[in-house]
């Protein structure tokens, strides 16, 4: 995990995320040679596929290789072609996103974006957590609405969600990558309402109620002061967690 800061003044104010990043294994070939002879990415199952190459031009063989595809059930998948890893694993990156908070003014709505890309292989599916205290400047906490409630200039708001906006005009859908055929994640509802916004620390944000390919989401953050914020400079930081669920 690594923290990103972005500073703006808002009366000023400052804003801070947490990025979570993970990682993807590596794999291997193996070459077999003699005095006279070199075997290269040997394979012994059901069939086999290799791509030959001399200056100009490529071959590519194959012998009885299996077909590749994905079959989606009720309750399970299934993955066809060569062998594919046994092991579980989990994909989180966090990507900043636009950001537009400016110096703040009771007529104005100031907005960020951040985006959560989430693969998953061989679990159940998971749950997408936002953690993490409001914007804060000594002992005044900017006010957060607990129900979806649309932006309003004028009133003390920092609230998020996770879909397409036209007021104010900010955010995005979740992307399937590659497609909806192998992806999965879906926003929970109170976060996927055009132009309602909310927040509570913990609230489950989106999730996958199967394996899944890699959804993308972008989280879009609103902050509206009023007359009596105090002014100052202000931050919070805040934790993406996705936890699998098998």
């Amino acid at each position: 995990m690594r923290n990103r800061r972005v500073w703006n003044y808002a009366r000023p104010i400052v804003m801070a995320l947490l990025i979570t990043i993970g990682g993807a294994s590596a794999a291997f070939a193996e070459t077999s040679s003699s005095a006279n002879y070199q075997l290269s990415e040997s394979g012994f199952n059901a069939g086999s596929l290799d791509e030959t190459c001399s200056g100009q031009y490529c071959a590519r063989t194959s012998i009885g290789d299996l077909a590749v595809g994905n079959s989606l059930g009720a309750t399970s998948t299934a993955n066809f072609g060569p062998i594919t890893p046994n092991e579980p694993s989990l994909e989180v990156i966090v990507e900043p996103g636009a950001s537009d908070v400016g110096v703040l003014t009771t007529e104005r709505t100031a907005t960020k974006t951040m985006v959560v890309r989430v693969r998953n292989y061989l679990s159940g599916g998971y749950i997408l957590q936002i953690t993490g205290n409001p914007p804060k400047y000594g002992n005044h906490t900017l006010a957060t609405p607990s129900t979806p409630t649309p932006s309003q200039q004028g009133t003390e708001q920092f609230a998020i969600n996770a879909t397409v906006n036209t007021s104010p005009a900010v955010g995005a859908a979740p992307v399937q990558v590659p497609s909806g055929q192998f992806s999965f994640g879906v926003v929970n509802a109170d976060y996927a309402i055009a132009n309602q916004f909310k927040y509570t620390s913990g609230d489950d944000i989106a999730h996958s109620l199967t394996e899944s390919g890699r959804t993308d989401y972008t989280i879009s953050m609103i902050i509206n002061i009023a007359q009596n914020t105090p002014a100052g400079r202000y931050s919070g930081d805040f934790s993406v967690v996705v936890i699998p669920v098998y």
